[in-house]
């Protein structure tokens, strides 16, 4: 059986990139997931700070949506592995997390949101779940 995930709230909230586990990565400190991956579409800018230090992670999400800035030129060939990097060292930095993650053995984890089919599994259900399918992928790092 699946388990769904997409709000903070519920058993499996803390899947969410917009769950609030504050993470070191890159020399700097991250309040979520949200914060490191959208500030990372405008690396050496001052939006990149702007994002880093937005008060909540839906206003991370609006600045580095916004296309007042202009996104790094290989955005879309990084952006999965930013993705990869940020849920890592949110997970191997919060011993809790890392157990929620481990507990949910060998089921396949989605990201259940209609507005998104590349990050999760999209209206239809058939997107990619990216972001699940970095969880899993994760889960079976971290019991090596």
């Amino acid at each position: 059986m699946a388990i769904r995930f997409y709000s903070v709230t519920g058993d499996y909230g803390a899947f969410s990139n917009f769950a609030a586990y504050a993470f070191k990565l890159g020399g700097q400190t991250w309040p979520t997931s949200e914060h490191y991956f959208q500030a990372n579409k405008f690396p050496g800018t001052p939006q990149f700070e702007e994002i880093r230090k937005a008060r909540t992670p839906g206003l991370a999400a609006k600045l580095g949506r916004s296309r007042r800035f202009r996104l790094r030129p290989d955005w879309e060939s990084v952006k999965v592995d930013v993705m990869r990097r940020a849920i890592d060292a949110k997970f191997r930095q919060h011993d809790k997390l890392r157990a929620l993650l481990l507990s949910t053995g060998d089921e396949e984890l989605i990201e259940e949101t209609d507005t998104d089919s590349f990050w999760g599994c999209g209206s239809d259900g058939k997107g990619r779940n990216m972001l699940g399918r970095l969880l899993m992928e994760l889960r079976e790092r971290l019991r090596e």
